[in-house]
């Protein structure tokens, strides 16, 4: 039998590391790792931060060379197609079908082409609104503040909270619009995010709950219009209003793409053989919660989906039994937002319960610890400004626990 091939669709994290842990599994055959974007891949959460208020000149590529992740030893000999998007797969046949026209064949298929910034669906000029994903995106941004002094921020996320504090810092009056309530109000609940949401105020964010309803400006926007009936100018406007999946590659093949790629436990795609998906398009079940299959937004999924994944596709690939190991992985993030480092482990948004465990939310800068339950259980918690000694303990508490009821 001649060796078999892997593809890799997607050039971010969770393809390096479906790359790198295919070989940690052992897996010898070749790889071919086929990323949209030109670059090797690199880190994006500086792009809301560090790299956005450097003031530093620099062309896309510097930038992300600058960001780029250190590739192991071990993927020396895959082969990086950047640069290089698929517009279809025939996952029985085993191709890729690429937007030059050629097509690739393949044994076994990594699915790893992440999100994409979701736009306000509104009228208006669509010259002037930045989204923020893409080295491209952060250089374009960053270009658009240079002499600014004001700036509007449409989406009260994390990535949207994150950009405002930096843009603060850079000096401009920002306004940060969320009509669902307080910044990261879904993932935090409503005191903590308030008690953030007080604090970036005494800082020089203004945070308002209201709708957009278009873009002002003829070719360039110049503000927007709210449901409210105000109207707000500013020079830059972001639009931070969430993201969507990168999935329409794979219409016409049997995935349930409901809402990324629906995946079993041990993220092998629900419609195709020796097929898995990584990364935050996979939606698959965490028994450390229950059995309801979810996509996670989270810096430690990429990481941990391509491990259990590598390791599934590896024994499809070489007729080896696979792990059949409950997949229970502890989502994590981080954000920075000037002088606040939030931390969390779990899954926090499950919660039907919140309990200040540690602080105060009047003065949360000083170090806070929230945890979050159902029905009685701990699912996450998130801890503000507290010490990184700390964190390992925290993350050790989520424990695996039952299915409710």
């Amino acid at each position: 039998m001649p060796p078999r091939t892997v593809a890799v669709v997607g050039g971010s994290l969770a393809g390096l590391r479906a790359a790198e842990q295919l070989r940690a599994c052992g897996f010898t055959g070749g790889i071919t790792v086929y990323g949209a974007e030109p670059h090797h891949p690199y880190n994006r959460p500086p792009l809301s931060k560090e790299a956005l208020g450097d003031g530093a000149s620099s062309t896309a590529a510097e930038l992300a060379s600058r960001l780029a992740f250190r590739r192991r030893p071990s993927v020396n000999d895959v082969s990086f197609r950047l640069g290089t998007s698929v517009a279809g797969v025939d996952p029985t046949a085993g191709t890729l079908s690429l937007t030059d026209g050629t097509v690739e064949t393949f044994d076994g298929l990594v699915i790893a082409t992440g999100l994409r910034p979701r736009r306000l669906a509104v009228p208006g000029p669509l010259g002037g609104r930045h989204s923020l994903r893409t080295v491209e995106d952060c250089i374009a941004l960053r270009l658009a503040v240079t002499g600014a002094r004001t700036a509007i921020v449409v989406g009260g996320g994390f990535i949207g909270t994150e950009v405002a504090c930096t843009l603060t810092a850079l000096g401009l009056a920002v306004t940060v619009i969320e009509p669902t309530g307080p910044p990261m109000g879904r993932v935090l609940g409503a005191e903590l995010a308030e008690a953030v949401a007080r604090h970036h105020t005494r800082h020089g964010i203004e945070f308002l709950s209201a709708g957009v309803q278009s873009v002002t400006g003829d070719e360039t926007a110049t503000g927007v219009w709210l449901d409210d009936g105000r109207e707000l100018t500013a020079d830059v406007l972001v639009e931070a209003v969430g993201s969507q999946c990168n999935t329409e590659w794979l219409a016409g093949a049997d995935f349930d793409l409901t809402d990324g790629v629906l995946t079993d436990n041990l993220l092998r795609a629900n419609g195709a053989d020796r097929t898995v998906v990584v990364g935050d398009i996979a939606r698959f079940p965490n028994p450390l919660f229950d059995d309801v299959p979810r996509r996670v937004e989270h810096w430690s999924i990429p990481t941990d989906t391509a491990k259990r994944a590598a390791a599934t596709l590896a024994g499809l690939l070489t007729d080896v039994a696979v792990d059949e190991a409950p997949f229970s992985p502890i989502p994590a993030f981080w954000s920075d937002q000037r002088d606040l480092r939030l931390q969390s482990y779990g899954s926090p948004g499950l919660a039907d319960e919140i309990r200040l465990e540690e602080g105060s939310f009047e003065h949360v800068a000083e170090g806070v610890l929230v945890s979050y339950l159902r029905s009685g259980i701990l699912v996450g918690n998130v801890s503000v400004n507290l010490s990184p000694a700390r964190h390992r303990s925290l993350r050790e508490a989520l424990a695996p626990v039952p299915s409710p009821g």
